[in-house]
């Protein structure tokens, strides 16, 4: 099997190296990730410059790795429009330094680059792990990636689907049931705001509102401790209120 990984934290982040050293000891992979840091950067793609691959070495790894001067759906891109010669199996993206749960998954450059792959019609599995105490357990969360790479590939790779894996902090049994949940509700972020000297404001991120989890979605699982998994897709159509909008017009 050919695996494109790729993440959104950057080529030089600790969890696309553990990901990728498990993974290459069975399987094809081909790295190619942003060469900066690019979280929270949701599906952007660069349009008004051209983008940069570099191969670079990996101290450890035997695969080859590119870095890319774009975003995670560009590294994507890059992988199979210009690094790669044969088709891509599966795209991996991660392993994310925190989790993509509930709404997170809009702006996360983890889920976009799978989501990517998916475009392309590519099966892909985004993975994402808990930050905790200023880091996060890439061990388990690359353990349950091969778990679910294992056990769904025969099934995975005849459709093209994204399914999103997350791993809490403290979880350290592979064999802990996995949970298959749904999107968890929104967690509205709040702001310090501070007025500037000459009339302006500053807004400075400073957390998160507490809100009632939902039992039965990602949040709500993760809380609980175990790893959930959801399948995705790009296609945000309310199909249920179709009919009802074109009343709306005359």
């Amino acid at each position: 099997m050919r695996i494109l990984l790729t993440n959104d934290d950057g080529i030089m982040a600790e969890g696309i190296y553990i990901l990728a050293k498990e993974l290459e000891k069975e399987y094809d992979i081909t790295i190619a990730a942003p060469e900066t840091q690019k979280s929270a950067q949701s599906h952007a793609i660069t349009l008004h410059r051209p983008l940069i691959i570099k191969e670079v070495k990996l101290n450890g790894l035997k695969s080859k790795a590119y870095s890319i001067s774009g975003t995670p759906a560009d590294c994507v891109r890059a992988g199979i429009e210009a690094i790669l010669d044969d088709k891509v199996d599966l795209v991996l993206s991660g392993i994310n330094l925190g989790l993509n749960a509930g709404m997170d998954i809009l702006y996360s450059g983890t889920v976009s680059a799978a989501v990517e792959a998916n475009i392309y019609g590519i099966p892909s599995i985004a993975v994402s792990a808990e930050y905790m105490k200023g880091t996060a357990n890439y061990n388990i969360a690359a353990k349950y990636a091969l778990k679910v790479l294992e056990e769904t590939a025969s099934n995975l790779l005849q459709t093209n689907i994204v399914l999103n894996l997350n791993t809490p902090f403290d979880l350290n049994d592979v064999n802990k049931e996995l949970k298959i949940s749904t999107i968890g509700g929104p967690i509205l972020d709040y702001y310090f705001v501070e007025a500037g000297d000459n009339g302006d404001r500053t807004l400075t991120l400073k957390g998160r509102r507490k809100t009632e989890l939902v039992e039965g979605t990602d949040r709500y699982y993760l809380e609980k401790g175990y790893a959930t998994i959801t399948p995705l897709k790009y296609d945000l159509t309310n199909n249920q209120l179709l009919e009802s909008i074109k009343g709306w017009f005359g």
